[in-house]
């Protein structure tokens, strides 16, 4: 089963809590055990699995990408969004959650989010069930 997720973003950055509608592709499989893998196919958003109570933390991980990948003179690639490619690499494309009872096997505080690095867009995110 493959079902496709979209996310439309509204900044230029931000993280985007889709662990909701990813339980809900759960629930209309009725797959009580398994592996749910959840794939980004673009290069300059990402997905990221952490905590899903406090914004702050967010707010605090664009902040610490925003360090590591700051925008500076140099690129050379021509669109001028070079950060959100290294972004995008750093946090990655793909989860792998396991599916117990029916139910995203998450921890207590974890949520499943969009990255965006280069909003705002229209965004897929690709969420494929395996039973087993």
């Amino acid at each position: 089963m493959l079902e496709q997720i979209e996310v439309t973003t509204t900044g230029r950055q931000g993280f985007h809590d889709i662990t909701a509608q990813v339980q809900a592709v759960v629930n209309r499989s009725g797959i009580r055990e398994g592996i749910c893998f959840v794939f980004c196919p673009h290069t300059t958003a990402g997905l990221t699995l952490n905590e899903n109570w406090d914004p702050d933390v967010r707010h605090d991980m664009a902040i610490g990408l925003d360090a590591v990948c700051p925008d500076r003179a140099g690129y050379r690639h021509s669109e001028g969004n070079s950060p959100a490619h290294l972004k995008s690499s750093l946090v990655g494309n793909s989860q792998a959650i396991p599916i117990s009872a029916g139910k995203l096997a998450l921890g207590s505080w974890q949520g499943i989010y969009l990255a965006e690095f280069d909003g705002p867009r229209r965004r897929r995110v690709l969420v494929k069930l395996m039973a087993g």
